[in-house]
């Protein structure tokens, strides 16, 4: 229970609470102009001083950060755990949470005060991960318009993740909650393969993750590779003088061509040599007779025969010379050829030694290049097994998360027919408030989906902003009473004038009974912010709504006439 809110701004107006029903008005004062309305009373920051003095975050910008309020302190005392407790915090420190009770004073951090307030008001101490946070499960207890807290019942803020949202109402509804918070897991890792997936379909990261078999193929082939070149790394054996053996082997090349080409020239010499030592012979004694019978010349008799010898004597001393100098050229060309052969074996054994180093020895720049080839070939099998393994569980999760949520559609199921009773007890209370309303009740439906817990609320004319509204109500009062069975909560509900916008005015006025009969039945505080002409544009016999109005009353016709008795943007 609340039971004041003050401040040291001087023109603070007190806010003194009591049990059960606590309706704050606006008004509108006999000098206010049409074009001054209620809207900047305060009776929304009221819910936002709450939120403020139990854990809420004061970013920049927030109410409690304006130059008018940042470095006065607001205070509330209210019951917890048993005891009446003073909290105090300032904009300007709003990491210090002051707290003083009739024996003690301290001083807390933001994140301590709320993990106090989760173990004292919802039991949040020594549980698993996932467990839902006071802040959240405290928002639906004093729900706010700064977070669009009034569209549906389910969602105490319009960015109210569905993960959240089903953990806390399984909470509060005393249902299996890791359920819900398991199914938050599946949804985070569902979106992830998605996103990936499209990224992936779209091209942007089809190069790097690609598909499972193409890359086990790739990786095949690469891993064959690497494994050649770190054998080949394994048995190799650097020279130190390979360069040089390399250069020498070039020459013995070299060498050995021009000593082959002489040879074949000197070849070709033998051959017409010995061709001219079998022509090299004097003309016979006939031929010439014979000859010169034809040219008609007559010698005296010998006479042809003697010349002949002379002929005959001098060309076979010509031809004895001519053959000496063949056989000469021919001993010598024969002698070079067997000289080049000689040189030639010696030539070619040493290359062959030669070649032998360079076959089995490598040089030390080849074998760094060796080395450098193995080690991005290394890299690249790395990068090809991390987008093979990525493809492969990218592909093979979307099997296990439908295995996941089927299991958990099961765990689901099971915890509705064992939890049947407490179940029921929710639709019920829903109903009973419902009909209290409308002629018509409204229901709520609790629906264990494929997607987790699944609140509905069918309602003839749902689609109107006020029935939507007092669906709202109903989801409320009907937590009030589970928590209040469970022994659960703050003790208090707090309702923003915005959640009777567009609600006709019979229905306002038997919600606002409807709150007060639950508040006394159950003994929790019901504090209301209404607009005074809203709050009386009907009557009901036997509930006089002027009783719980608190003698405080806020407007936005003067200056100082609003909660905080100051005007600012």
């Amino acid at each position: 229970m609340i039971h004041t809110l003050y401040s040291d701004l001087s023109s603070f107006k007190t806010l003194d609470f009591q049990p059960g029903l606590n309706v704050l008005l606006a008004q509108k004062s006999d000098g206010a102009t049409q074009k001054q309305t209620r809207n900047r009373a305060g009776k929304t920051s009221v819910v936002e001083l709450i939120h403020f003095l139990l854990g809420a975050e004061s970013a920049k910008g927030s109410l409690f950060q304006v130059d008018e309020l940042r470095e006065h302190r607001f205070g509330m005392t209210c019951d917890i755990g048993g005891a009446r407790i003073r909290v105090e915090r300032s904009g300007g420190a709003k990491s210090k949470i002051h707290l003083a009770t009739e024996n003690k004073q301290e001083t807390l951090s933001n994140p301590e005060w709320t993990r106090r307030l989760g173990k004292q008001w919802f039991g949040l101490d020594n549980l698993p991960d996932g467990a839902p946070s006071f802040r959240s499960l405290f928002a639906y207890f004093a729900r706010r318009q700064l977070s669009h807290a009034f569209n549906t019942p389910e969602k105490q803020a319009e960015k109210q993740q569905l993960g959240d949202q089903q953990t806390a109402l399984m909470y509060l509804l005393g249902l299996d909650w890791p359920i819900a918070a398991d199914w938050q897991l599946v949804r985070v890792r569902d979106k992830v393969r998605q996103v990936l997936r499209r990224t992936a379909s779209a091209g942007a990261l089809g190069g790097v993750i690609g598909t499972a078999a193409n890359l086990r193929t790739q990786l095949v082939l690469a891993e064959r590779k690497l494994k050649t070149l770190q054998d080949n790394l394994a048995t190799f054996k650097v020279h130190e003088e390979y360069r040089a053996l390399e250069q020498e082997a070039s020459r013995l090349t070299r060498e050995l061509n021009a000593l082959a080409g002489h040879n074949t020239l000197d070849l070709a010499a033998i051959q017409d040599i010995e061709a001219a030592l079998k022509t090299e012979t004097p003309p016979e004694l006939d031929d010439l007779e014979q000859l010169y019978r034809q040219a008609g010349v007559e010698f005296p008799p010998g006479l042809v025969k003697r010349r002949y010898d002379d002929v005959r004597a001098f060309h076979e001393s010509v031809i004895r010379n001519r053959q000496s100098y063949l056989q000469s050229e021919l001993a010598a060309a024969q002698a070079r050829i067997e000289t080049r052969d000689a040189d030639k074996r010696s030539l070619d054994s040493r290359r062959a030694d030669v070649m032998g180093i360079l076959k089995s020895h490598g040089a030390l720049d080849q074998f760094q290049r060796l080395q450098e080839e193995a080690s991005q070939q290394a890299a690249q099998v790395a990068s090809l097994r991390q987008r093979f393994e990525a493809a492969e569980k990218l592909e093979s999760t979307k099997t296990e998360l439908e295995v996941e949520r089927k299991l958990l559609t099961l765990r689901l199921q099971r915890d509705f027919a064992e939890q049947s009773t407490r179940i029921g007890d929710a639709i019920r209370a829903f109903e009973e408030v419902s009909s209290q309303l409308y002629e018509s009740a409204g229901s709520m439906q609790i629906d264990p989906t494929a997607n987790g817990p699944a609140f509905k609320f069918p309602m003839q004319g749902s689609r109107s902003k006020g029935i939507k509204n007092m669906q709202i109500f109903c989801f409320d009062m009907m937590l009030m009473r589970l928590c209040h069975q469970r022994g659960i909560g703050p003790g208090f509900l707090v309702h923003d004038s915005h959640l009777f916008d567009g609600v006709d005015g019979r229905q306002v006025i038997s919600a606002l009974r409807v709150g007060a009969q639950t508040a006394s039945e159950l003994g929790f505080q019901y504090i209301v912010t209404m607009n005074e002409d809203d709050a009386f544009k009907e009557t009901e016999v036997d509930f006089d709504l002027g009783k719980y109005v608190l003698p405080v009353r806020l407007t936005d016709a003067t200056e100082d006439g609003g909660l905080f008795g100051v005007r600012f943007d």
